[in-house]
């Protein structure tokens, strides 16, 4: 599990669409293949320090089609010889906004990208925006774009935030839009915040924790009727479905035990920081620039704001995490979502609510799945008390416990969203 790294990678800040609710602090830096070069050979140093096998470089930005499809030829190749030349290996994952999407673009995604796109959009869609247009314009060219790529073999899947029309709607419309309407089988939810710049849309953001909840759960239960058995992926619920049935999972970077030790994320000046939320939205938060240090893992070793992130797990769960059934898996929720509605990084995630919510909801979807007998947790706590079920370990203390052993920090704590590694502990 620590043989992986993974690298949230942003060659260019650029964007060519203005949403209303992006976090982003946008500028015109592009890198350059020399420099490419540079940030590839410190990658392949620290792989080589810390005996890590493989690295994912998760391309985005700013919007990664706003560079030439040929850059990107250059590049594959580039990064392909550097690697070998170390025994190294190398894979990449594209997540676009696919507005500037053309067939141009077909032969390097199914080379380089294993033939498959990431790309977002919201139903209904309030704030994703043309810089000449509105969401309406956008959506046109989003849904045509799409539509080409499958057309040429591309496999899509997509990532979606919910807004407040989006709840009033309710979860099957929502799901009907994307599995019924689009053919779309691979689809993330994700709960907003309000990051990076402040503006009147971020203001309104933040969705209504148990609105939010009932919608995640009616959600569930659609995808549970109509789409577990077709093979339509539904995340975070398919992996939380997969989690409590005691079947391989792949939870989302929200709820590992410390983002810190997954991941980290490069931007197109060279800055480093622990995901691109960070990296494009709070200078403060950056742990150093790569073309300034010789080593990645000094830079990292180094930096007063990720030893911050070290520390935040052991800071938080003395507050109100330590009793929660769910604390081995959640580990008090997502940094930058706690930051950008509180303002500190030293409290739990704002959407705990819903986390317990459908943590609660999935365990029980999992046993009706498997045919067993749902025993919620706070009848199970009850029955630890009553010392009937002593050695079965899941007590909110026993929970509580393996917690704190996730969280312990490495002494030597140097340098993913990776094969769910640890590779930078």
């Amino acid at each position: 599990m620590r043989n992986h790294l993974s690298v949230i990678f942003l060659p260019t800040n650029k964007c060519n669409v203005n949403c209303e609710y992006c976090f982003e602090d946008k500028t015109d830096d592009r890198m350059t293949h020399d420099q490419l070069s540079a940030v590839i050979n410190k990658l392949l140093d620290f792989m080589e320090e810390g005996d890590i096998g493989g690295l994912t470089l998760h391309w985005q930005g700013g919007e990664i089609m706003t560079m030439p499809a040929e850059w990107f030829e250059t590049a594959y190749e580039l990064i392909n010889k550097l690697a070998s030349a170390r025994g190294r290996y190398i894979d990449h994952g594209l997540q676009t906004n696919m507005i500037g999407y053309t067939p141009l673009w077909n032969d390097i995604i199914a080379r380089m990208f294993g033939n498959s796109v990431g790309t977002s959009m919201d139903y209904p869609n309030l704030y994703r925006k043309l810089f000449r247009g509105g969401p309406d314009d956008y959506s046109r060219i989003w849904t045509r774009n799409i539509q080409a790529a499958r057309a040429a073999g591309i496999g899509v899947g997509v990532i979606s935030v919910p807004n407040r029309a989006t709840l009033e709607l309710g979860a099957e419309p929502f799901y009907s839009f994307f599995v019924d309407e689009l053919g779309i089988t691979d689809f993330q939810v994700n709960t907003p915040f309000p990051g990076g710049e402040g503006n009147t849309t971020k203001e309104a953001l933040a969705l209504e924790n148990e609105a939010l909840s009932r919608f995640f759960i009616d959600l569930t239960d659609i995808w549970v009727e109509r789409g577990y058995h077709e093979g339509v992926k539904l995340g975070p619920i398919d992996q939380l479905v997969a989690h409590f049935s005691g079947e391989q999972s792949r939870l989302p970077c929200i709820w590992q035990s410390n983002c810190v030790d997954e991941f980290i994320s490069i931007d197109a000046r060279g800055f480093v920081a622990q995901c691109d939320c960070w990296v494009t939205s709070y200078p403060e938060y950056f742990f150093g620039n790569i073309f300034e240090w010789d080593s990645l893992s000094e830079l990292l070793k180094s930096s007063p704001a990720r030893k911050e992130f070290v520390e935040r797990p052991l800071a938080i769960i003395d507050q109100d995490c330590i009793e929660c059934d769910y604390l081995s898996m959640c580990h008090g929720g997502c940094p930058v979502r706690t930051y950008t509605i509180k303002h500190t990084l030293l409290e739990k995630d704002p959407y705990c609510y819903l986390y317990k919510s459908l943590f609660r909801h999935t365990e029980g979807v999992a046993a009706r799945l498997a045919g067993r007998e749902f025993l919620p947790a706070e009848l199970r706590r009850a029955r630890v008390n009553n010392g009937k079920a002593k050695s079965c370990g899941s007590s909110s203390k026993a929970n509580g416990a393996q917690g704190l052993a996730d969280f312990a920090p490495d002494a030597d704590a140097g340098p993913n969203r990776t094969a769910q590694g640890g590779a930078l502990g």
